[in-house]
C-alpha cells in the first residue's frame, strides 16, 4: 500500500484565512472548546463529542479503495473531496486504518458501517499541517457546519459493491 501520509501542498490544506473559523467551530462541539484548542497546540489531536455539531461513519479503509479503485493518498483524497464535498478524518495508528466520514447528527444514515454518535469521542486532528501521527484530515472541512451527506457516501459504497461484484 501506498504511504499513508500525503506529501504536503495536497489537497489536505485548509486556507490560512479559513482556518479559525473552522477550528472554532469543531471545538465548539466540546462543551469546553479551550481545552479542545489546548489539546491542537500539545499534541496536534484532541478528543470530540460527536452527537452535538456531527456524527461519523467509519468505514472500512478496504471498502473506500474498492470504491476510489486506488490506495493512493492523492488519489483517494481527491476522489472522496469531489465525491463527498465534506470532511473525512483517517486513522493513521495502523494500516490500513478507517474512515471517518463526518456528517450531520440529524442526517439519515442506513449503510452498514458503523455511525458514531452521542457517547463517542472522535479523534480529530488540527487543520493544517499535521502534527499527529494518529489521525489525518483526508478532505479538510472549507467552512464551518461543512458536512457530507451520507447520500453521496452510501452511493460511494454502493459502487465499491458493485465493482466488487463484477471484479475477477
Amino acid at each position: 500500500m501506498s504511504d499513508i501520509f500525503p506529501p504536503s501542498g495536497s489537497p489536505t490544506t485548509v486556507p490560512q484565512r479559513d482556518k479559525h473559523q473552522i477550528s472554532a467551530w469543531l471545538a465548539g462541539a466540546d462543551p469546553h472548546p479551550r481545552t479542545v484548542h489546548a489539546a491542537w497546540a500539545d499534541r496536534g489531536i484532541a478528543l470530540l463529542p460527536l452527537g452535538h455539531r456531527f456524527d461519523a461513519v467509519r468505514v472500512p479503509a478496504a471498502r473506500v479503495h474498492a470504491a476510489v479503485h486506488s490506495d493512493d493518498p492523492r488519489t483517494v483524497a481527491a476522489f472522496l473531496r469531489d465525491w463527498l464535498a465534506g470532511p473525512v478524518i483517517r486513522d493513521t495508528r495502523g494500516a490500513p486504518g478507517p474512515y471517518y466520514v463526518l456528517i450531520a447528527p440529524d442526517s439519515p444514515w442506513n449503510g452498514r458501517e458503523e455511525r458514531l454518535t452521542t457517547g463517542t469521542f472522535l479523534g480529530v486532528p488540527r487543520l493544517g499541517h499535521p502534527v499527529s501521527t494518529l489521525t489525518r484530515w483526508v478532505v479538510p472541512p472549507t467552512a464551518p457546519g461543512d458536512l457530507c451527506d451520507p447520500a453521496h457516501l452510501g452511493a460511494l459504497l454502493l459502487t465499491a459493491e458493485t465493482l466488487k461484484a463484477v471484479e475477477p
